[in-house]
């Protein structure tokens, strides 16, 4: 039985190696093995900050099944996999050799096909996958990168070829083409420089290019990206006179219907708990769902969140973060990070904290100081902390909220609106407790100290929630050096 080699060549494997710093790795290496076998749908569900070391679970199962699969993983993902995990597997035993296959297409009797999410799409698109089962590690990552996989980005030089494509329609094209750039360039745009686009304000578009004939990519897959489940904004560059459009889906599950049909599915992913609707990814129904615990906690979180703070819309709340980042970081020996997704005020802050501490501040560098101070967007921070020292500190200066002057997230929330749902305790907080557990897991590992500047976090009831996905933690009264 699978179940049974995949035991019997893990625990061999880490017994010769000496690892034990991570304690479910028999169980991990069980579980995918039994979801292989019986071709279900499982999920996984690993604690904030598990460190990367499960892969080695992952990945002899994998290495020991029989079953045809498709190993969705991302650029970061496929490196570490080609880089430390088939040479560890190689090195261990030859029954252990991973036989994979990159790229758009694969042949049919390949066992491991190693796909982007990009290629996913398109192979589902093209009925390549047949009945593949699908292994998805990074799950936390699932919902955005499938939504940049079916992203259409019309560009500007991408209008020219559609009139030397149709020149019979060169004149409706020049015209639709002008009455748009008249009326983004007019509007006035968010700090990211984006301005939404309506349904009604494309629809001229849409009817003029579906009489006409062929179409160059990528008008074709404009075109197919319609109805309610979509939604347009337009990048705009004013120094230029420029604009890109853009068109992505509001939940990608939607766009991709009937895509684990007939197949078995793994999702391995860190916080997707039940409130974050894990598993509702790809509109996936697991069979399974286990939680493979927390890592080992010496000691709670110190957490640094004074009361009476004032909120992000108070004409003071520059300053107030200014005067408190000066505090907390005054007499670091170690890291400290400053997380807010509001650029101006991070640009900012990063000038006010230049002036007090000089090179040792930086803004979303990856070579810091021993003891500088990284100011960043929590997105960076995520995606940059693996290959970055542990913090000493991490500073909330706001918390990641998503903004609705983003067209993504208005249109995501209008369609929760339309439906009367809680759309900010469904989609926004969720999202927001995900990235906060993801963000302070270097913090919790190192011994460090959180301090959250947000006035919100204790003058609104949500804020309790925030302080459940922290636990366990341990209040600081008042703020000493570290």
């Amino acid at each position: 039985m699978l179940e049974a080699r995949a035991h019997h060549q893990l625990k061999a494997l880490l017994q010769r190696e000496g690892a034990h710093g991570w304690p479910h790795h028999l169980s991990m290496g069980r579980l995918v093995a039994r979801s292989l076998r019986r071709q279900d749908h499982t999920l996984l569900r690993l604690a904030p900050g598990s460190e990367e070391n499960w892969w080695i679970s992952l990945l002899v199962p994998l290495a020991l099944a029989e079953e045809r699969l498709a190993l969705v993983l991302s650029e970061s993902a496929r490196q570490r996999l080609q880089q430390v995990e088939l040479p560890r597997l190689a090195a261990a035993d030859a029954c252990l050799a991973l036989p994979w296959f990159e790229g758009p297409t694969a042949p049919r009797e390949a066992r491991v096909w190693v796909l982007s999410h990009r290629q996913l799409v398109e192979a589902w698109q093209a009925g390549l996958l047949d009945n593949r089962q699908l292994v998805i590690p990074e799950a936390e990552k699932l919902d955005n990168q499938l939504r940049q996989a079916l992203a259409v980005v019309i560009q500007p030089g991408h209008w020219d070829q559609l009139r030397r494509a149709q020149p019979r329609a060169e004149a409706g094209v020049l015209a639709l083409h002008e009455r748009l750039s008249r009326q983004l360039l007019a509007q006035p745009r968010n700090p990211q420089k984006q301005v939404a686009i309506a349904p009604e304000d494309e629809a001229p578009l849409r009817h003029l290019l579906q009489v006409l004939g062929p179409l160059p990519q990528p008008w074709p897959a404009w075109l197919a990206a319609a109805g309610q489940g979509w939604t347009s904004w337009a990048q705009v560059d004013p120094n230029q006179l420029q604009w890109e459009l853009h068109r992505q889906p509001l939940e990608p599950e939607n766009a991709l219907p009937g895509i684990l049909e007939a197949r078995g599915c793994i999702l391995l992913g860190q916080g997707l708990g039940p409130e974050q609707g894990g598993a509702q990814q790809l509109g996936l129904e697991p069979n399974v769902v286990v939680d493979l615990g927390d890592p080992p906690l010496a000691d709670p979180l110190p957490l640094f969140a004074p009361l009476r703070q004032p909120l992000p819309n108070s004409p003071h709340y520059g300053e107030h973060l200014l005067d408190q980042c000066r505090r907390l970081v005054l007499g670091q020996k170690q890291l400290s990070v400053v997380l807010l997704d509001d650029q101006a005020l991070r640009l900012q802050l990063t000038s006010g904290l230049a002036a007090e501490f000089g090179s040792r501040v930086s803004h979303q560098s990856t070579a810091p100081d021993s003891n500088g101070v990284i100011c960043a967007s929590w997105g960076w921070w995520i995606e940059h902390q693996a290959r970055l020292p542990l913090p000493g500190q991490l500073v909330a200066a706001l918390l990641p909220l998503a903004s609705l002057e983003d067209p993504l997230t208005a249109a995501r929330v209008g369609a929760l609106r339309q439906e009367g749902r809680d759309w900010f305790r469904e989609r926004l907080l969720p999202d927001a407790l995900i990235q906060i557990q993801l963000a302070s897991a270097g913090v919790r590992r190192n011994g460090g100290r959180l301090a959250v500047l947000d006035g919100r976090l204790r003058g609104r009831s949500w804020g309790q929630n925030v302080f459940r996905c922290l636990e366990p933690w341990v209040a600081l009264s008042r703020l000493l050096p570290h």
